[in-house]
């Protein structure tokens, strides 16, 4: 039994006062769905407005149901599409920017080396750095050279360089490596969500397809009675 004012009605699940807007009528319910309902609320007549917040959240049970059919047991992921369903919560983000944010300064600093040892830049100043050592130490202006042939101070540097820069780059790789497995859990979050959403929609067009569908043959069913009574009530006059 429900009671109506102005503008608020009374869900014939829970019993909340919502306003109008915010309930869909029993009828318009799939039967799934309504399944669902009686099994969580026995006493429910399966008839009256039904506020949304226990529609969403019997919605997001089926939906779970379905997922567990199809895919077996659910992940953690599964489970949290599944709460942002239930909760209209978006899952979408920029994942660029909070990754930026938990970044330190070490890996920060980790990352600007590793950019800079894969540019143009580093290499050119490289190469200058090495042709100026190089002619420095074979000049005959030099009468001492500080590293003179076979520049054994040149490979010390350069073997410390290679020592202190690899592990440099492995680090910035990894995070990398993280930072693309983090997107591909967001952008499989963002699918989920938004096949389940176009499921959840098919299914309630369907309904209410199915709904106009039996409406519609109702009204040509009374009209169909009506020119049976109109016919009759002629050839009684005739």
């Amino acid at each position: 039994m429900t009671t109506m004012n102005s503008s608020h009605v009374t869900c014939s699940v829970c019993g909340r006062q919502v306003p109008t807007g915010d309930v869909t009528p029993a009828e318009l319910i799939r039967s799934s769905v309504a399944d669902a309902i009686r099994r969580d609320h026995p006493e429910w007549s399966g008839s009256g407005p039904v506020c949304m917040d226990d529609l969403n959240h019997y919605r997001a049970i089926q939906v779970q149901e379905m997922m567990r059919e199809d895919r077996g047991e659910l992940t953690a992921l599964d489970e949290e599409v599944l709460r942002s369903v239930r909760e209209h919560e978006l899952v979408s983000q920029d994942i660029n920017s909070a990754f930026e944010q938990q970044l330190t300064a070490g890996q920060r600093i980790a990352d600007g080396v590793a950019s800079f040892g894969g540019s143009w830049r580093f290499i050119i100043i490289f190469g200058a750095v090495m042709f100026v050592w190089i002619a420095l130490n074979s000049s005959m202006l030099m009468a001492r050279p500080f590293d003179p042939f076979p520049f054994i101070l040149l490979n010390l540097v350069l073997s410390c360089l290679a020592a202190i820069q690899a592990p440099v780059i492995m680090m910035s790789q990894n995070r990398q490596e993280t930072k693309d497995r983090l997107r591909a859990d967001h952008d499989y979050r963002v699918n989920l969500k938004a096949e389940l959403e176009i499921r959840l929609l098919t299914t309630r067009f369907d309904h209410l397809l199915s709904r106009q569908w039996q409406r519609l043959l109702e009204i040509q069913q009374i009209q169909t009675e009506l020119m049976e009574e109109i016919a009759s009530h002629r050839r009684l006059v005739e």
